[in-house]
């Protein structure tokens, strides 16, 4: 299982104090030495952490691939098309949320996604969809062209936090049958959200899941650990 390594909150961080540092480029080439396969950033529309500055650096300066996660409006589009990120997760997103708070409804915007993700692949980005794992939003994400989806694990997250293990079950269940739904149309599967290293094994467990972006937990434990070690102990884990 491949991990891709969110370095947005290192750019909170820096961006508390409004200052050069803690550097996102430096914390990616960092994950980059210590094995990560990926590395994710969100540009969000208020820009609170990463920019578009710090995806240009990033891009032009590792050898991983890159994943640009951002909203479907024109302007992320103009900024993904500008700097070819090696794929784009496109997520909802709300300005007073702390965090992406649930996955995108395709169905409700086929026909809008369908055509927004046209020029993104032609230019050979990969397509990808934040989605909450449901199958009918797994089918809507097919028909439309993308080339994979990343199943929100938030609840399944929330679950293990409330130490409610029978709605943890639950949530691994819908995740399973997600993934394998997934699968069964061609679609790539990967998995983010509120995963720790705490919760974490048991969605390494699901085999149709082929990568995890997990950003925050890395980065709290970077915080003590080291951001090498931190990368590394979440590489252990997924490889069990």
């Amino acid at each position: 299982m491949r991990l891709g390594v969110n370095i947005d909150h290192v750019a909170t961080v820096r961006n508390a104090r409004r200052t050069f540092e803690p550097d996102p480029l430096y914390a990616a080439i960092i994950a980059q030495m210590a094995g990560a396969d990926q590395i994710t950033l969100h540009v969000r529309e208020d820009r609170r952490h990463v920019n578009e500055n710090d995806l240009r650096r990033i891009i032009e300066n590792v050898h991983i691939p890159v994943n640009l996660e951002m909203a479907p409006t024109e302007e992320m589009r103009e900024i993904a098309l500008t700097h070819r990120p090696n794929r784009v997760t496109l997520v909802p997103e709300r300005r007073e949320e702390i965090t992406t708070e649930g996955g995108l409804d395709v169905i409700s915007h086929k026909g809008y996604l369908e055509e927004f993700i046209k020029p993104l692949k032609e230019a050979g980005i990969e397509v990808s969809l934040f989605i909450d794992p449901d199958v009918g939003q797994i089918e809507a994400s097919a028909d439309i062209g993308a080339d994979a989806v990343e199943l929100h694990t938030g609840p399944y997250a929330e679950a293990w936090n409330a130490f409610d293990w029978k709605r943890v079950e639950g949530e691994l269940a819908k995740l399973r049958l997600a993934a394998k739904f997934g699968r069964s149309l061609g679609l790539r599967v990967y998995a983010g959200h509120g995963l720790t290293y705490h919760n974490v094994k048991p969605i390494t467990q699901i085999e149709e899941i082929e990568e995890l972006n997990i950003g925050h937990s890395i980065v709290a434990n970077a915080v003590l650990l080291g951001f090498e070690r931190a990368v590394k102990e979440m590489i252990n884990l997924l490889k069990g």
